[in-house]
């Protein structure tokens, strides 16, 4: 009974969801769980930094963007 209830409670949820004009999608992710995913997520990282080390155009445009934005600096 009580599964009979979640389930209810479930669509009636989703069917609230979709008439304010959402509808579901399902999206893959890595698993955190998997061995080396630390590992990875960590050169991952390392590769971004270094990236960002050395496109000093990139970061130069983007402090202008952000020295135009008015209330975000004092």
């Amino acid at each position: 009974m009580t599964t009979t209830h979640s389930n209810l409670r479930v669509r009636r949820h989703r069917d609230a969801l979709r008439k304010a004009g959402l509808r579901p999608i399902q999206i893959w992710v890595p698993d955190t769980r998997r061995p080396g995913f630390a590992e990875e997520c960590h050169r991952q990282s390392l590769l971004v930094a270094q990236a960002d080390r050395d496109d000093t155009e990139m970061q130069r445009f983007m402090d202008e963007a952000l020295a135009d934005v008015v209330g975000w600096t004092e």
